[in-house]
């Protein structure tokens, strides 16, 4: 099962998730540290210190990278470490990724920096956050010093990783920072996220006539748990507005669609936007990374009242399991949702290139007395994925590459070091990487441009 020429192979990783280093080098705090010293925030009460330690060892992972055959490396700016208070550059901090990016390309690696994975600066979060209409602004100009430094090398740049997590997660239902549960707030973030990522890319083609800029969203199938259940049927409707087309239209129509404006009347959605704003929004993509892990099955029967549900709006739908796999994260397996997704933009949207910039899954595994991660799960998952994927293109998604989550095991937001993602394993007592019996699939993949029909015991 080959893939099409030049078909793009890497893996993804996130600034908070693996770099730690969290007071070096004068890197301000984020929203991310703030939320860890919540008590009972993140399992465990750990937080981004030390991660996988990618700030100190990002050498030896950039060899690890090379000797995997990785094309493409997929990480995140830290937008503290850059602008630590939304201000002022931090040269030191700038210049970590400017050694990075020497390094990845010195290797043979495209480096594909995200400019916002999260993390924003906790100063900014307490003059409104992404609620307030100045954050956008503050991250047109971090992204703007970004691209100056690195654009004469970076070519791939990505605004926003998943703003439905940022949104909705961090300001709706409060499992991720900044932790608020304020749905007229979550609204408002949805805008000015979509806003920061228009005027970001403009300033990002200003800094380099050579860039291509794109957006990260994570879609999912809704499907109605009874397909002839009114309820069901609407319930689908509006979770399938506020995961996927709230993001989608605005993106590629320059409009919100109307239903999710009428079902977010009631949180004052509207009053955000302002003259300009959409066309903003709407400035050509050169692509759009998807990022997938699970289909959405809802129902609209009543159910118990889900304390800060990130679906606001639709608060008491609810999500039947249908005894499928499950991952350690508790997500029912199900790879042609992955399929249905890129096609769902081919169909439905212009024509763009699109990406899977990220899609793995969590299992438990650990270091074997001979030194091995035998880990077929996950080897299982993303072979089952890739699959879907190969579909897709078959059936006329312009899909052009594949990033694995995540490169390394690493810091699983508010499940702390509980949940490994990675394709590599990490000791985090000691910072020893063990590329995983998925890795060395994943390698022989790439090196062939094809699904590997033999895996090592």
């Amino acid at each position: 099962m080959r893939f099409p020429e030049g078909f793009l192979w890497g893996a993804a990783t996130a600034a908070f998730q693996v770099e730690g280093a969290t007071t070096a080098d004068g890197r301000g705090r984020s929203i991310w540290d703030e939320f860890c010293e919540v008590p009972g925030a993140v399992v465990g009460g750990h937080t981004g210190e030390p991660a996988a330690d990618h700030y100190r060892r990002f050498d030896e992972d950039v060899r690890l990278m090379a000797d995997l055959g990785l094309q493409a490396y997929r990480f995140s700016v830290a937008w503290p470490r850059v602008r630590p208070d939304g201000g002022l550059v931090n040269k030191a901090g700038l210049d970590f990724y400017d050694r990075l990016v020497d390094r990845l390309l010195a290797a043979g690696i495209e480096p594909w920096p995200t400019l916002y994975h999260w993390d924003l600066p906790q100063p900014l979060e307490e003059r409104g956050g992404w609620a307030a209409r100045a954050t956008p602004y503050r991250f047109a100009d971090f992204a703007a010093s970004t691209a100056e430094a690195l654009g004469d090398r970076v070519r791939h740049w990505t605004t926003l990783n998943e703003p439905w997590c940022s949104a909705f997660l961090g300001y709706a239902a409060g499992v991720h920072a900044p932790g608020r549960r304020d749905p007229r707030a979550a609204v408002a973030a949805v805008h000015h996220l979509l806003l920061g990522h228009g005027l970001a890319a403009e300033v990002i083609r200003a800094a380099s006539a050579r860039a291509e800029v794109g957006i990260t969203l994570n879609l999912y199938p809704v499907i109605p748990a009874d397909p002839d259940d009114p309820a069901d049927v609407d319930a689908a409707r509006r979770v399938d507005g506020l995961q996927n087309r709230i993001f989608l239209e605005p993106l590629f129509h320059g409009r919100y669609p109307d239903d999710v404006v009428e079902d977010l009347a009631p949180y004052g959605f509207t009053a955000h936007v302002r003259d300009g704003d959409l066309d903003a929004v709407a400035a050509p993509l050169d692509r759009l990374g998807v990022n997938y892990y699970a289909e959405h099955h809802v129902s609209g029967r009543p159910g118990p009242a889900v304390a800060g549900s990130p679906w606001v709006g639709a608060e008491h739908v609810t999500f039947p399991g249908r005894g499928l796999p499950r991952t350690d994260m508790g997500w029912e397996v199900e790879p042609s949702g992955l399929t249905e997704v890129l096609l769902r933009v081919h169909r439905d949207y212009p024509p763009i290139p699109l990406y899977v910039t990220e899609n793995g899954a969590a299992y438990r595994d650990a270091v074997a007395p001979d030194g091995a991660v035998r880990d077929p799960e996950r080897l299982g998952y993303l072979e089952s994925h890739l699959r879907a994927a190969h579909a897709a293109i078959e059936a006329g998604a312009d899909l052009r590459g594949y990033f694995a989550w995540s490169l390394m095991d690493n810091f699983e937001w508010a499940e702390g070091y509980a949940k490994r993602f990675g394709i590599v394993h990490v000791d985090y007592a000691t910072q020893v990487r063990t590329p995983k019996m998925s890795a060395m699939w994943y390698s022989q993949v790439a090196k062939d441009n094809a699904l590997a029909t033999v895996v090592a015991p």
